[in-house]
């Protein structure tokens, strides 16, 4: 439907998982996209993959914890294609995990910097780009995980997922009059390499499945599909959110 088209997008976590469907979804929407991740290999796996069905991306492999790496995808955006529109800033770890009174101060400082405070950096300089061209989009993919309910041993990821949420809602505040929207979408499970981490047993995997209304898990291109709405003018009045896309596991309690 060309929903994005003649749009520059930046995806981060672009390398697999939700990242990865939703960089080939954009470009299939039209955007022009800029891939990140720390692995170069597959991300040059998905640019090409994206131009062979007709697209076109552009990848910097790095880590999010550096500002200068964000800075750097933004002007790779700038020097491929102009501007930028569209941001998803998803790159995410699960953290270090197990009772929290074992979790150490540097792995809860790990889960902060690389869920929250990088999501702040990237936001940072994009907002800076967008706003020179008339607004855009940031996303942030959060979780349903310390926002409708917990689960006990995973403290860091909660919280650190958590502060994205406030996150968006002052940004979307300050930079609203300059008509940059910002958005949260919070999955529930998707079947991603750090869904299979979490729930390493089939136990595991039917207890999570059961969590959900649907009596499911998502696929990654589903996730996708909310994300674009956040990034196309179909949500041009929706800034703020946290946007539960979860398979009704807020709601479900059998």
């Amino acid at each position: 439907m060309n929903r994005l088209n003649g749009k520059v997008a930046i995806v981060t976590g672009a390398s697999s998982g939700i990242g990865r469907a939703t960089a080939k979804l954009f470009a299939a929407e039209g955007a022009k996209v800029i891939v990140g991740a720390r692995r170069q290999a597959e991300l040059e796996s998905l640019v090409a993959e994206i131009k062979a069905e007709g697209g076109d991306a552009a990848a910097l492999a790095g880590d999010v914890r550096s500002e200068e790496y964000h800075k750097g995808l933004v002007a790779l955006a700038v020097e491929r294609f102009g501007r930028l529109d569209i941001a998803f800033n998803n790159a995410g770890i699960l953290g270090e995990a197990g009772p929290s009174t074992g979790v150490s101060e540097a792995g809860f400082a790990e889960a902060l910097t690389v869920n929250l405070t990088a999501s702040f950096l990237a936001a940072k300089h994009q907002i800076a780009e967008m706003v020179k061209h008339g607004g855009g989009s940031v996303i942030f993919t959060s979780t349903f995980v310390g926002y409708s309910f917990a689960f006990p041993g995973v403290a860091a990821y909660a919280a650190s997922k958590s502060g994205l949420i406030g996150l968006t809602q002052a940004l979307a505040a300050e930079f609203g009059p300059q008509h940059v929207r910002v958005n949260a979408v919070l999955p529930g499970a998707v079947d991603t390499d750090m869904y299979r981490e979490m729930n390493d047993t089939p136990d595991k995997q039917d207890f999570i499945t059961n969590l959900h209304a649907l009596k499911r898990v998502a696929a990654p291109d589903e996730l996708a599909r909310s994300v674009l709405y956040f990034a196309s003018d179909d949500s041009s009045f929706v800034t703020g959110t946290a946007s539960l896309v979860d398979g009704g596991a807020s709601i479900t309690r059998t």
